[in-house]
């Protein structure tokens, strides 16, 4: 049973996903087939990054690609995230074998991947094939 306090945070939690749902802000979560599948719809630039929490070069690219995410060029960038040791099923429907990889798509193009890239301008390079 919820308290008042719960439904109220609960409440508030959501209005903020709302507003920020609406901002030019790239959007970033966890993969979600649904929402995948409306970016392909609306033709929007898309990023799968497959990452595991113990993976080095993962933690590499983390940053690098936060910074290109605020980057406005890449302001309807769609992000989802895959993880390596627990959503199997994905890395079989986007053929991955390793953590750290980048996919892109345009649409519902795929337009180009990489695995374990740590260079700021080739996975730069990378996301710019999406727009």
């Amino acid at each position: 049973m919820f308290s008042r306090r719960q439904a109220l945070t609960a409440a508030f939690a959501g209005s903020i996903a709302l507003s920020c749902s609406s901002l030019a802000l790239a959007a970033v979560g966890p993969f979600d087939q649904a929402a995948f599948q409306a970016a392909q719809r609306a033709g929007k630039p898309i990023l799968i990054h497959v990452t595991a929490p113990w993976c080095p070069t993962c933690k590499a690219q983390a940053p690098i690609l936060s910074r290109l995410e605020s980057d406005p060029r890449f302001k309807d960038l769609v992000v989802f995230n895959v993880d390596f040791d627990s959503q199997k099923d994905l890395l079989r429907e986007f053929k991955v074998g390793m953590q750290s990889t980048m996919i892109v798509f345009k649409g519902d193009r795929e337009a180009g991947r990489s695995t374990g890239d740590t260079n700021p301008g080739s996975i730069e390079a990378l996301l710019a094939k999406a727009i």
